[in-house]
């Protein structure tokens, strides 16, 4: 019976769910693009992708699950770090975290068609670490930015886990905590790495748990700044199964 309902998946994703996602994406990238041009990125950065990424996971088949909602306000500004098991780790965030943000990503998407430029209009901060000189580029980007009160979340291992484990994490989104007083929000995800491992084209249904943990106060200097990563990271792993710590 399990094989007969994976043929029909997959049946149901290169018939509809493939076709509609392909369309949502591209219509989505349009709206964004012409809204931030027109009407500013704070709006159309985030709200066009947040019913995006909700009806990518409902195209799926992936149901998500959201602990811990009260431990942010919507009027306050944050750092959120989360763990990356996988692809739909930004169909989550985007979906269910509900809250108006910008992403913290590599600056080698900005090449990909559509999402590149509608990531640009947007206002997302892409990270060059190229020379220290791009890095400062960065860093004045991402002042630019957050300066007005925006959050902004951060994939702090940089890349997609290949087996589900965190994996070490760098230094940027605590720096940023550290440049604008910013407190930082650690966010588990788990599940996301059973629906769409690294590696791998072709979703499976399935649940995907969010929890958002109580946010750590902005570090104050350098010191402090390497604590609030090793409370962050301990946050995180506290609400993973074993075999992904």
């Amino acid at each position: 019976m399990k094989i007969i309902l994976l043929g029909l998946y997959r049946i149901y994703q290169f018939v509809i769910m493939f076709p509609v996602v392909g369309v949502l994406t591209f219509i989505t990238g349009l709206v964004t693009v012409i809204g931030s041009l027109l009407g500013g990125s704070r709006f159309w950065g985030y709200w066009p992708p947040h019913i995006w990424a909700k009806l990518c996971m409902w195209l799926s088949m992936a149901r998500v699950e959201v602990r811990g909602r009260e431990h942010i306000d919507t009027d306050t500004s944050y750092v959120f770090v989360a763990n990356h098991q996988g692809a739909y780790d930004i169909f989550t965030l985007y979906g269910f975290l509900n809250h108006n943000f910008k992403w913290m990503m590599k600056e080698g998407l900005r090449k990909f068609p559509v999402i590149g430029v509608s990531c640009a209009a947007a206002g997302q901060i892409f990270v060059d670490n190229s020379s220290p000189a791009a890095i400062r580029r960065t860093m004045e980007e991402a002042e630019k930015t957050l300066r007005d009160g925006m959050s902004v979340a951060v994939f702090p291992e940089g890349s997609r886990s290949r087996t589900g484990r965190m994996g070490r994490f760098h230094t940027g989104a605590f720096r940023l905590a550290l440049e604008f007083a910013m407190p930082v929000v650690p966010l588990t995800i788990d599940g996301a790495y059973s629906v769409l491992p690294r590696g791998s084209w072709l979703p499976h249904w399935g649940k995907i748990t969010l929890t958002i943990h109580k946010p750590v106060a902005a570090p104050v200097d350098e010191a402090d700044r390497r604590r609030v990563a090793e409370e962050s990271q301990e946050a995180i792993r506290s609400a993973l199964p074993e075999r992904y710590r």
